[in-house]
Order: structure tokens, then C-alpha cells, then sequence
């Protein structure tokens, strides 16, 4: 164990707890990996649950199979040998005896313990020549010298409980839920009274939320339910608060100092792309350009978020942009995911744009050194209008003569960073984001609630709902006759195998296999082919080429055409092992079909058995194609921390709130943030406060990895 450190500041947040009694090197390298470096961490390392012990039972009155406490002196311990040998307490309270009996570290046990001794206990009550409990939780109710912790106060029994979440290796250095229990207690004890509050007193006095201070004591060690509750409306709302003030503050920052290209003038370009699209645009997408046009003639920066569902339109308005973008004299640029994405949308874009005179590239990874540098120069020069690519837009040698706008489609499949880097190469330029996976919007007003957000809820006139359906691997062969009738009426088909994440060599076999089967088995006589993600991009392009022309029948893949690829003729999407798949990416794959006036299907084969949550995926699939209510499903699965992953660590932790289900309390924290960053005077206030606390410094230092989406 180290020396401890003198702590001279407070709160003390950014103390390390290495030097804290009781932690010392091994202890704290365990912390570290959990995410927990300094004592105001410790403090913020929040039970997971909770355990009632807060009603002490007479012996007498405890009844078999139920949980309960009783308080009690030792009268006899010891090792008893036999077929197993066991450690036996018996304790008695004055109304009753009970047993207590261990099977492991037997030593121990008869080290620790000796009669006389005043203990609380609890546990399930069990029958056996007697009442007993096995491996009870207990605390000592008289000090134990050679703890460093206090043990005038139960900790473990009697009581509310809190429940610590730990892992393997913290519990093999004695941080179990029992060892976190003893560590903040002790810190609460020595430095409680010494937090000072992380947001301005008035302002909490104000909300009628509890002191940081109170709240922080109990969250960890409550003495009712009341109290436990008011700690976690207070902790809760704090997080909420500080996430949706560096969003108000970004958001006003933006408004107030950045200068941002006014692209005021809608030309002929316009007009004429308007007049050659062979569709009508639906009223919401006429509804969502008129906010992203309105948003491009205003003095400061763009950043808006456009989310549609699969099908729904959004590139081709992503396009009209571009061309405003280019009919105001700058520069237009649109970074895909993937080159399969990427080449698509060139593709499309050019046959619309070459009409109209507007140069556009596409630079990805795989092309040749000569093509590569004439599309830098034409960059740099200005012939270049449009570009679409791949990350290969933001590697350092690209720059730009006059870039305007960013376009960021499936922005969730980029790191903060990457985004960055790309409207770094203009001057303030206007960006928009995009993505085909719906956000529930109480977790958008977290994770984008500092962009504007435009949805294109309804889909382009003539298209027929998809009908979906599931089944296990034995009707695998009904299926495949249904794709060959299918194929045979004329219509083309996918047949998806699932992403491994851990080995892609193993998901290149798995569709590998797949495709050699069908096309020697109940395919022999169809055009198929085979796409992944490990072919060259000339080959890629080749396939794709040839499924959008009609000349391949059925097409076997991996996820690489999870978004983006755009076939009409395309009616049945059979998805194997579907299982496997995430809810959101089982949506995303079902959007490859359904793109044109033909009746289409969507399959899943599933192995069997499937686990609870898969059938809940598979299920959800075949009641909805809302994307909206797919998300909330999903994300009540999974939770909303890989929601706020898609910020790639742009985003601080929410460490007690759930947008989900503290959805009033997130509009509360988002009114009142969003009033203070825009009032000057409250601003500054609020700002100075925060800074004097160490509590707020790792919000604060997120700020500017926030400037993109």
C-alpha cells in the first residue's frame, strides 16, 4: 500500500485513488480499466442495484426458502471435518439458534471469526438438523483492528445495499461488491463533507434537487428508498444537464461567432435536375430541402442531421444540395462508408450531373497512381465540382480550392475525428450528416442534440410494404424454391451470410461454402454471383454492374451491401443464420429490396435454438418495416451506450442516466441548459461555476471533439 496522499483540493476529483488507504498499485491498475483513475471517479462508480436488508428478523421468526437479516452473537465456530469438510457458526439472538455454514477458505473463516463476536447476517434461510444459512453475507458489528475501514456502521446487512458492478480481476484484489462497499465508505467518511456542489447552489435550490454532496452519500448508502430515489433524480439530471449544456453552448457558440457561406443563389442547375428526375419528390422530402436550403442561406455554418429510413430518398436530396453548393461558386463533397456505397452513389450522381455540366470524381482507396493524381489536381484547381468517396477524401493529400459543403452519409460508421478532418479542408463549410438507422428522439436530443434534424418519415409513392417472414434452417429448402420461382417470373434475389466480426476469414468461407452449394445445387441453372468484401474494387463495381443490369439472376454476399446498393428488380432478400444479426443491420439488409413497384420478400433463416433477445429481433422484423419502432426495440435490447458509441468517444459517459426511461427528466435538463447558453449573463455564470470543479473538467474537455456529429 502506498502512502497516502494529502488531498489539499476539493472536491477532490482528480486526486489519483492510488493513493488512497486501501487502494495501492494493484488495486488501482484494476480501477484504470474500469474506467475509474481518480477519487471523483470513485465516487461517481455508481451501485448497479440495489438489495432491501433493511429489516432485522428475530431467529425465531425466519421461515425456510426466504431472504432475511438477523443480528446475532457467535456461540461456537470451528472446522468440521467429514466427506466435506465445512466451517459452522452457531449464532444466537436471544429468540433462537442458527447454523451458518461455509465450503471454501476454511482457514480464513476460522481466523476471522470467534465467539462472542456480534455479527448481522443475511442470506436464505435453508433446513438441515436445523435453521441455517450457506455462505451468508454478514458484517461485524464490533471494529476490527486490522481493517483500515471503519466497521461502526453496517455495511453489508441490515440495510439498504448497494450492489457494485466488478469483474474478475478486481475481485481477485478484493474489489468484489463487499470490497467497493468498504473502499467508498471509507472516501464518503473522510472527504464526504468536503465535496462541494458541481452545480451553482441557487440553481439547484431552484430545481428542488438534492446537494451533490447528499445526493453522491446517497447514491451509495441510503437509508430509505426516499432517499435513494431523490439521490438518483439529482445524479441523473446533473449528467443530462451537463450533456445537453455542452450541446446549447456548442449549438450557440456556432450561431454567434463562426461566419458561414450564404449560398443564396438557386440557379439553373437546379431547376433543371428538378426537371429531369423521373420521380416526384414526396412532400417530405420538398419539406426537408426547404429546411436544408433555408439553413444554407444563413451567415453561420450548417450542421443539420438528415435520418430516413431505408428507401425513403434522402441521397437525392443530399444531391440537390451539392448543386446549390456548386451553383454559389464552391466546391461539393460526400464521404461513404464503404467503396461499394461510394462507387453507387457516383454512378447515380453522374447520370444526373454530366447533363448539366457539373464535374464530378470518385476517389477511393484502390485506384491508380495517375487517375489518383489527375482527380487531386482537379481538386485543387476547382474543375472539380463534386467528389464522392471513401476516407480516401480526408488523407492529407486532398485539399480543395473552395470547399462548401460536407455531406456525411451513414455518419454513424465514422469516427469523430475522420468527420473533422474532412470539413477541415474548407472554411467553416455547411455539413451535412446522414443516416438510414432511425434515432428515437429522446436519444437524439443526446446524442445530436446540438444539429438541427431533418426526417423524411414516408416513403416514395408506388412502393408495396415488404412482407417478412422467419423460419428455422429445416424449411431452408421451401425457401429456395420460392427464390427460383421468383427468379424465374424475372425478378432478381439476395442471398445474405452473416458478418463475423472476429474472423473475416471465417464469414468469407461461410458465404464462400454457401454460394459454391447453391449454384451446383437448386441454382445450377441461374446467373449468380459472388460479392464480399475482401474483392478488388474493379471486381466490386463489375458484379454490382452486372446485378443492376439485369445479367446476373441472384447475388450471394456478405454484409457489404448492407446499405446503399439500389436495385429495383430486386424482390427477395433471403437472410441466412439471421439469428446473428443485430436488429438494426437485419432492417438495413431488408431495405435492398422493396426499391420498385413489384411485390417483394424478405426472409430469415434461423438456427435452431435461438435465444430469447433473437426471437424478439426476428419477431419485431416480421411486425414492422418502421424503422422508428425498430429502434426502440433496439435499443431497449441493447441500451443506448452503442447508440452514444456511434460518437466514437465524442460524447461523455452517461454513468446513472438512461435517455430512455429518464426521458422527462432529459427534457427538464435540455429546457433549462438550453435557456442558460442562451442568455449571456447566465451563461458566464454558469461557466465560471463549472470551472471551479474538478467534476466538470472531463465534460469540458469533450467540448471540442463535439464540433462535428
Amino acid at each position: 500500500m502506498l502512502k497516502e496522499h494529502k488531498i489539499n483540493s476539493f472536491p477532490p476529483g482528480g486526486t489519483s485513488v492510488q493513493y488512497l488507504k486501501g487502494i495501492g498499485e494493484k488495486r488501482a491498475r484494476e480501477l484504470v480499466k474500469v474506467g475509474v483513475e481518480t477519487i471523483g471517479d470513485l465516487m461517481q462508480y455508481y451501485p448497479r442495484r440495489y438489495l432491501d436488508r433493511s429489516n432485522i428478523t428475530p431467529i425465531k421468526d425466519l421461515k425456510i426458502d426466504e431472504t432475511a437479516t438477523v443480528v446475532a452473537t457467535i456461540q461456537t465456530c470451528g472446522i468440521q471435518k467429514g466427506k466435506r469438510a465445512r466451517f459452522v457458526m452457531i449464532v444466537t439472538d436471544g429468540s433462537g439458534s442458527l447454523n451458518c455454514v461455509w465450503f471454501n477458505m476454511l482457514q480464513f473463516w476460522q481466523k476471522k471469526f470467534k465467539p462472542g463476536q456480534l455479527l448481522a447476517l443475511s442470506g436464505k434461510t435453508g433446513y438441515f438438523g436445523g435453521k441455517q444459512m450457506v455462505h451468508p453475507d454478514f458484517d461485524m458489528l464490533s471494529d476490527d483492528e486490522e481493517s483500515p475501514y471503519s466497521r461502526d456502521e453496517f455495511l453489508h446487512t441490515g440495510k439498504i445495499i448497494p450492489i457494485y458492478p466488478s469483474t474478475e480481476a478486481l475481485s481477485h484484489v478484493g474489489l468484489d461488491s463487499r470490497g467497493f462497499r468498504r473502499v467508498i465508505h471509507w472516501l464518503l467518511r473522510q472527504y464526504g463533507d468536503k465535496i462541494t456542489d458541481t452545480l451553482p447552489p441557487d440553481f439547484v435550490s431552484q430545481l428542488n434537487l438534492l446537494p451533490f454532496q447528499l445526493a453522491i452519500k446517497n447514491i451509495h448508502f441510503p437509508e430509505s428508498f426516499h432517499q435513494l430515489k431523490q439521490a438518483q433524480t439529482r445524479l441523473k439530471f446533473e449528467e443530462l444537464f451537463m450533456l445537453e449544456f455542452m450541446l446549447a453552448f456548442r449549438k450557440h457558440t456556432i450561431l454567434q461567432t463562426q461566419k458561414g457561406i450564404v449560398f443564396s443563389k438557386v440557379g439553373e442547375q437546379t431547376k433543371q435536375l428538378s426537371e429531369k428526375l423521373p420521380f416526384d419528390l414526396t412532400a417530405s422530402q420538398k419539406k426537408v430541402l426547404y429546411e436544408i436550403h433555408a439553413d444554407m442561406k444563413k451567415p453561420h455554418p450548417m450542421y443539420r442531421l438528415l435520418q430516413g429510413d431505408v428507401g425513403s430518398g434522402k441521397t437525392i436530396i443530399a444531391l440537390i444540395a451539392m448543386i446549390i453548393a456548386v451553383e454559389n461558386g464552391y466546391q461539393a463533397a460526400l464521404m461513404a462508408p464503404t467503396e461499394i456505397l461510394a462507387e453507387q452513389h457516383f454512378l447515380t450522381f453522374r447520370c444526373y450531373l454530366e447533363a448539366l455540366g457539373i464535374d464530378i470524381r470518385l476517389l477511393i482507396g484502390a485506384q491508380r497512381k495517375a487517375e489518383r493524381e489527375e482527380i487531386l489536381t482537379a481538386l485543387q484547381n476547382g474543375t472539380c465540382n463534386i467528389i464522392i468517396g471513401t476516407h480516401a477524401v480526408i488523407q492529407q493529400a486532398v485539399s480543395f480550392q473552395k470547399l462548401g459543403l460536407v455531406v456525411i452519409d451513414e455518419q454513424h460508421r465514422f469516427g469523430v475525428s475522420q468527420r473533422a478532418l474532412l470539413t477541415e479542408k474548407g472554411l467553416n463549410p455547411d455539413v451535412l450528416v446522414m443516416t438510414a438507422t432511425p434515432i428515437p428522439r429522446t436519444l437524439s436530443l443526446t446524442v445530436y442534440g446540438d444539429l438541427d434534424v431533418s426526417i423524411i418519415d414516408e416513403l416514395p409513392s408506388g412502393r408495396k410494404p415488404i412482407i417478412t417472414s422467419w423460419r428455422y434452417e429445416n424449411k431452408r429448402e421451401d425457401i429456395y424454391k420460392f427464390v427460383k420461382s421468383q427468379v424465374a417470373a424475372g425478378r432478381q434475389a439476395y442471398v445474405v451470410f452473416p458478418l463475423i466480426e472476429e474472423s473475416e476469414k471465417l464469414d468469407l468461407k461461410s458465404a464462400t461454402e454457401g454460394y459454391e452449394k447453391l449454384r451446383s445445387g437448386i441454382f445450377a441453372d441461374k446467373q449468380m454471383a459472388l460479392l464480399h468484401g475482401r474483392m478488388k474494387s474493379e471486381e466490386k463495381d463489375a458484379i454490382m454492374t452486372a446485378f443492376k443490369s439485369g445479367d446476373l439472376q441472384i447475388l450471394v454476399s456478405t454484409t457489404v451491401i448492407e446499405v446503399g446498393v439500389d436495385v429495383p428488380n430486386a424482390t427477395v432478400m433471403v437472410i441466412e443464420n439471421a439469428e446473428r444479426f443485430g436488429l438494426t443491420q437485419l432492417h438495413q439488409l431488408r431495405g435492398r429490396v422493396g426499391r420498385g413497384g413489384e411485390q417483394s420478400y424478405c426472409i430469415m433463416i434461423a438456427k435452431y435454438p435461438i435465444t430469447e433477445d433473437a426471437m424478439t429481433r426476428l419477431k419485431t422484423m416480421t411486425e414492422t418495416t418502421d424503422g422508428f419502432k425498430i429502434a426502440e426495440v433496439d435499443l431497449q435490447l441493447r441500451g443506448p451506450g452503442e447508440f452514444f458509441g456511434s460518437r466514437q468517444h465524442g460524447m461523455p459517459e452517461l454513468k446513472i442516466a438512461n435517455p430512455l426511461t429518464d426521458s422527462k427528466l432529459l427534457l427538464k435538463a435540455r429546457d433549462e441548459a438550453f435557456r442558460i447558453a442562451g442568455d449571456l449573463k447566465l451563461k458566464d455564470e454558469m461557466l465560471h461555476y463549472l470551472n471551479q470543479n474538478t467534476f466538470y473538467q472531463s465534460y469540458k474537455n469533450k467540448i471540442e471533439m463535439m464540433r462535428i456529429g
